[in-house]
């Protein structure tokens, strides 16, 4: 691990219909973010789009493009004006007719470090997120999980996980392991209106509590960007976006903490902080990966 203190930013913010307005504001707020220091910097899930997966429509595979393709070359060249670190997740067009939930990693040169494709897919009312996307690929040709990956930038080794994958703590985990000091999770998640009087504060800390627990239980820097705002869909009350997006250090606690509008959060990790925890938490020296053979089981009920 590099020793050297990072500062990271996550953008919170909305999106429309229109694909190069959305592009052009992510650009502004890029720009913002390292104007106030940041290096590392993580858009929202899907970013230059709404979330078009509150219906299932085969004209919405449109949205997608190949990587690198038009959003990444703008992100490149953005990225390599500021030197700064960029998490770009878009909607993939890989090849006809295997669609991805990515996210393009780009370096402070303007390089195209790689693509984490997104490894849980959803399928609830409106997060219609199996119709659309084919999820990252689990193993490799010798059975490591080669769907969770990290990225040794300019600045810091991060892991990208998104959205879904933010419920799993194998998926936290084993990017922790591969060397990870920060987890971003890039993020959709909001409120069906109807349930939000009843179910809506308990939905947003329970979202909060488990990725806390990841940054605890690996020691590592967690942050979160979410969307923002209500976007409708015929038939439908459609979704109401909550924000929120935090960042938290691997004691979980918070370094900065948004509400429901567009924001910036801003926050500086420093390595030796992750060292210090391990050693008085050493959660991975006492793993027993001899006896943890049964979770690759479905279910070990009768």
């Amino acid at each position: 691990m590099a020793d050297t203190p990072f500062t990271i930013g996550i953008i919170q913010d909305h999106a429309t219909a229109d694909v190069r307005d959305n592009l052009l504001r992510a650009e502004r707020l890029v720009r913002e973010a390292a104007g106030k220091g940041a290096q590392v910097i993580c858009l929202k899930e899907l970013f230059n789009a709404p979330y078009f997966c509150k219906a299932q429509r085969s004209d919405r595979f449109d949205l997608a493009e190949p990587i690198p393709g038009p959003t990444t070359d703008a992100m490149q060249a953005l990225a390599r004006e500021l030197a700064v670190v960029i998490v770009v997740p878009v909607f993939e067009r890989q090849a006809a007719g295997i669609y991805r939930n990515s996210a393009a990693i780009i370096d402070a040169d303007g390089s195209l470090l790689g693509v984490y494709r997104k490894m849980h897919i959803p399928d609830d009312p409106l997060f219609y997120e199996k119709y659309y996307f084919t999820p990252g690929e689990g193993t490799d040709d010798r059975g490591g999980a080669s769907g969770f990956k990290v990225w040794k930038t300019r600045y810091a080794t991060i892991g990208v996980l998104i959205c879904w994958d933010q419920w799993y703590p194998e998926a936290a985990r084993i990017t922790s392991l591969l060397g990870a000091q920060v987890l971003f999770y890039p993020t959709a998640i909001g409120w069906h209106p109807s349930e939000k009087a009843e179910w809506g504060q308990a939905q947003v800390d329970a979202w909060k509590t488990i990725q806390r627990s990841h940054a605890i239980a690996n020691g590592v820097y967690v942050a979160s960007p979410n969307r923002i705002g209500h976007e409708s869909e015929p038939g439908t009350d459609g979704i109401t976006f909550f924000g929120h997006s935090f960042i938290t250090d691997p004691f979980g606690r918070y370094l900065a903490e948004a509400g429901e509008a567009e924001e910036i959060l801003i926050a500086q990790c420093d390595p030796a902080l992750i060292e210090t925890v391990r050693r008085n938490w050493p959660f991975l020296r006492d793993r027993r990966v001899d006896a943890y053979g049964p979770i690759l089981s479905r279910y070990l009920g009768t």
